[in-house]
């Protein structure tokens, strides 16, 4: 019987390790939900103006939205806010101590998690350079205005397409219009366009690409560090970086890219 005992402990100890590996192995789901700035902080090259999504109807296309991603049972939200301000916020949303706010930080993403029953929010937001004063500088110093005219051209467009469809849908309709894959990557020409500013060992396109490039990747490094296997993660962040994000975490061994769109309402 003795015998017998021990086979059966170290059947399930082999049981336990085969489970341990299973969840090493398990990958990790990450959403990238571009969005655009709810509270209109102006901070953009192009900015989209949104009216007042404290209001009731907009209150209740927020919910819907966030209903629609809930369904991702997500174990992890990450948003564009410093990491410290997001812990404190959160916590105070949580209790409902948090002034109402505009911010898509608190509508989407606190809303999100707490309807998740998360005790925490990460902020991976990071500072970085975006030298866009050099890069006029330089096309117009040599006969390149066209370039950045016409760049600029596309994404005002992009911006005013938005705003139209805020004034006649809602706002999931805007965010599936953000995170369609093909408004993404024609949203990233205007980066590439940037290259074509610039001549022999002066390249201020190509600095300001570099420097957009610094900047996202620091944002995926925080992603991939915060998330384990099996986790289900769902990140808030500026449209305008989801080209980036969402490459990044293709290319990540271990982690599968998610589509906002498959969860959000039409």
């Amino acid at each position: 019987m003795r015998f017998a005992g021990l086979a059966f402990a170290g059947a399930l100890l082999l049981a336990g390790n085969m489970d341990a590996a299973h969840a090493a192995d398990a990958p990790i789901d990450v959403m990238i939900v571009g969005n655009f700035h709810m509270s209109n902080p102006g901070r953009d090259l192009h900015n989209v103006q949104v009216d007042d999504v404290l209001s009731p109807k907009r209150q209740g296309e927020i919910a819907a939205a966030v209903a629609g991603l809930a369904k991702f049972k997500p174990t992890m939200v990450d948003v564009e806010w410093p990491a410290d301000l997001t812990t404190q916020r959160y916590d105070s949303y949580v209790k409902g101590t948090l002034a109402p706010s505009h911010n898509e930080v608190v509508q989407l993403g606190f809303r999100l998690a707490k309807s998740q029953s998360l005790n925490t929010v990460h902020g991976i937001d990071v500072d970085g350079d975006f030298p866009y004063d050099a890069v006029q500088a330089y096309a117009k110093a040599h006969g390149q205005d066209a370039i950045l005219t016409n760049a600029n051209a596309e994404i005002e467009t992009f911006t005013q397409t938005q705003e139209a469809m805020l004034k006649s849908g809602t706002v999931s309709q805007v965010l599936r219009f953000l995170n369609d894959p093909k408004a993404i990557e024609s949203g990233n020409g205007f980066y590439r366009l940037m290259l074509r500013v610039g001549g022999g060992q002066e390249q201020p396109g190509a600095d300001l690409l570099t420097a957009w490039y610094k900047r996202n990747f620091l944002l995926c490094a925080n992603i991939v560090q915060l998330a384990k296997p099996g986790d289900r993660v769902v990140v808030f962040y500026g449209s305008g970086h989801s080209f980036l994000l969402r490459q990044c975490v293709k290319e990540s061994p271990g982690y599968r890219l998610v589509e906002p769109n498959d969860y959000l309402p039409k």
